[in-house]
């Protein structure tokens, strides 16, 4: 009861008097909405919809079936297509993956060989800077400064001499300093020094000419066949014949 209460709620009876053609007048109602304002669902409306697909005819719904399943179908491709996507991506990751470790495992290997010749290095350069600063030296050999000196105790001709010093990878001394002359003063005795007289000049054994002379009196004066001896009593230099027999002093 009260949906039919409602539902006659819903509506109202419109009265209108209309003339008819013999002259009389008369009523008539009219059924209608009552607008109030409230949305009110259609009912019907939906209804329908739920029923659009049974109501069809036979050939338009298999047409509706036919288009779900064409929208199935391309739901599945597109699917198909990103898990495709995906996979080729994914592949290509690990691919660049295993490469950039590739590369780290060459890069770590030469940074290992770097280090090793590294080490190589420093080990030669310390080697290098001890015999530079004294550190190393030869047995029985003296440093002075950069160079190396070796006295000998045994006695031998200037030729014999220079010999020597040869197969030590060396010459007889050659002095080019006054602080080089005191050093060389303090070994004592006569000793050949490589200095030579050649042409009745007075030159050192590579060669080279001489930039500072310590003679002591009388002795600046070359001969052929003298050589250059160091030192008398007062610390200076004199000159005696090749074929004497004297110790004699390297330098390297």
């Amino acid at each position: 009861m009260s949906a039919e209460v409602q539902a006659a709620a819903d509506f109202r009876v419109k009265y209108s008097r209309r003339t008819h053609s013999d002259g009389r007048e008369r009523e008539y109602s009219e059924v209608q909405m009552i607008d109030d304002g409230e949305q009110h669902p259609d009912v019907g409306l939906q209804e329908a919809g739920d029923d659009t697909q049974k109501k069809l005819p036979a050939g338009k719904r298999s047409s509706f079936r036919g288009f779900e399943v064409n929208l199935g179908v391309l739901y599945l491709l597109i699917l198909a297509a990103i898990t495709t996507r995906y996979a080729l991506n994914k592949s290509q990751l690990q691919d660049e993956l295993q490469d950039t470790k590739t590369n780290l495992t060459q890069l770590q290997s030469s940074y290992d060989k770097l280090s090793k010749n590294h080490s190589q290095l420093q080990e030669e350069v310390k080697k290098l800077k001890e015999k530079i600063e004294g550190k190393w030296c030869p047995e029985e050999w003296t440093r002075f400064g950069s160079k190396f000196y070796f006295k000998s105790t045994e006695r031998k001709t200037w030729s014999n001499s220079q010999k020597h010093c040869k197969t030590r990878g060396a010459d007889l001394v050659m002095i080019n300093s006054k602080e080089e002359q005191e050093f060389i003063r303090n070994m004592r005795g006569g000793s050949w020094i490589g200095l030579t007289g050649w042409n009745y000049e007075w030159e050192w054994v590579d060669g080279s000419a001489l930039t500072q002379t310590f003679w002591a009196e009388g002795h600046g004066n070359p001969s052929s066949g003298s050589r250059g001896v160091c030192c008398d009593d007062s610390g200076r230099w004199t000159g005696s014949h090749y074929s004497e027999s004297k110790t004699f002093i390297c330098e390297k």
